[in-house]
């Protein structure tokens, strides 16, 4: 897709709670909520995240295998607040984006924040205009760009190709929702509740993971009650 935003590149953000806290906070978010490891995928290690959780966080590798394996259905769903993502290393921003967006009537948003004052500007435009409004929205740049730099291993040149990629998983109407600015539609991996949210998305996971057996590098947060 041509966009403006095709030579912005941001520093990309760290898979991890303490980083995207102080981020979400910046942007607006209730401290109610944050996000938290989820460790692995037994039964007793999802017992161990909080509840309720209202989005999941995956970070995992973009290979080959990956792209060439379609898992769940693309469905148009207005219900959703959903957007491309057009400038470079911002998918952590855009899936923090789906995920808070998606979960307003649980999570506030101080309405003098950042992300706020984004979505009400953004709410009328289209998936790609929203892209191109966050390539231009210098206070959400900006925390991006400080969060990115607080990581606990050292912010790649932000040239660097990164093959790491962060979608936002989401309950919405009794589906299961992906949420990746990469793909033209929100991706639906069937049913889930706000109850089973957090077991679902392991079973997708658990799929991502499949496609290439080779890679290791994924990793799960969830948005969840403090």
């Amino acid at each position: 897709m041509a966009d403006e935003n095709s030579k912005i590149r941001w520093l990309p953000l760290e898979s991890n709670p303490e980083v995207m806290n102080k981020y979400i906070e910046n942007l607006g978010a209730s401290l109610a909520w944050g996000f938290h490891d989820v460790f692995g995928f037994d039964p007793e290690l999802l017992m161990m995240v909080p509840r309720p959780v209202a989005a999941v966080m995956l970070l995992y590798p973009i290979t080959q295998k990956s792209e060439s394996e379609m898992i769940g259905v693309p469905e148009d769903n207005e219900n959703l607040y959903f957007m491309r993502q057009t400038v470079g290393n911002a998918c952590g921003t855009v899936g923090i984006i789906h995920a808070l967006a998606n979960s307003r009537s649980q999570i506030p948003l101080d309405e003098s924040k950042p992300l706020a004052a984004f979505l009400k500007s953004s709410k009328e435009l289209d998936r790609d205009a929203r892209a191109t409004a966050l390539g231009k929205d210098e206070s959400i740049g900006a925390a991006h760009g400080s969060s990115a730099l607080e990581g606990q291993t050292a912010a790649p040149d932000i040239n660097e190709k990164v093959n790491l990629h962060f979608v936002a998983f989401i309950h919405a109407n009794g589906g299961l929702y992906e949420m990746d600015g990469r793909k033209e539609k929100p991706i639906r991996h069937g049913n889930t509740t706000a109850d089973t949210l957090l077991e679902d998305t392991a079973e997708v996971v658990k799929k991502f993971m499949a496609r290439d057996p080779s890679q290791i590098n994924f990793t799960v947060t969830a948005l969840a009650c403090n």
